[in-house]
């Protein structure tokens, strides 16, 4: 038995080695670009076409910071079954794989609730300029 448990063990950390390559490269992206790009939606401007400019610059993102969260979440899930192994010789591995997944989680909920704000600033901006419409329509408007 505790030959079977090595063997799976050893398998193990080869599959990591095989998936680790593809959480560099997701974690990598998510430092270098990732986190830069939704720091650049913290300050939206003020008007509707601007704000409106922006979500489509962030869907644009969104596309492709969804595919790595994806493929970051695939290689996670590849690696499930390492909750079963608490060895000395896999802890290395499950600290490693850990990081990747806070890292990948935190992104996700950032990208998640920065598409969320966007969304909401987009329609309450909208709400807006058809109160003003409206007001102007009516002739309460003051003209300049």
């Amino acid at each position: 038995m505790l030959s079977n448990k090595r063997i799976q063990e050893l398998e193990l950390v080869m599959d990591f080695e095989k998936v680790e390559e593809c959480f560099k490269e997701v974690s990598s992206w998510i430092e270098n670009v990732g986190r830069k790009r939704l720091k650049e939606t913290i300050n939206l401007d003020d008007s509707l076409e601007m704000l409106l400019q922006a979500q489509k610059q962030f869907r644009e993102f969104d596309l492709v910071a969804s595919e790595y969260c994806r493929r970051g979440q695939e290689g996670l899930k590849k690696m499930d079954r390492w909750e079963d192994f608490s060895s000395v010789d896999v802890h290395s591995y499950r600290v490693k794989l850990q990081t990747y997944r806070d890292q990948l989680e935190e992104f996700c909920t950032q990208l998640d609730e920065n598409r969320h704000r966007i969304c909401e600033m987009v329609r309450l901006y909208e709400f807006f300029d058809k109160v003003r419409q409206s007001i102007c329509y009516r002739g309460e408007c003051k003209k300049p």
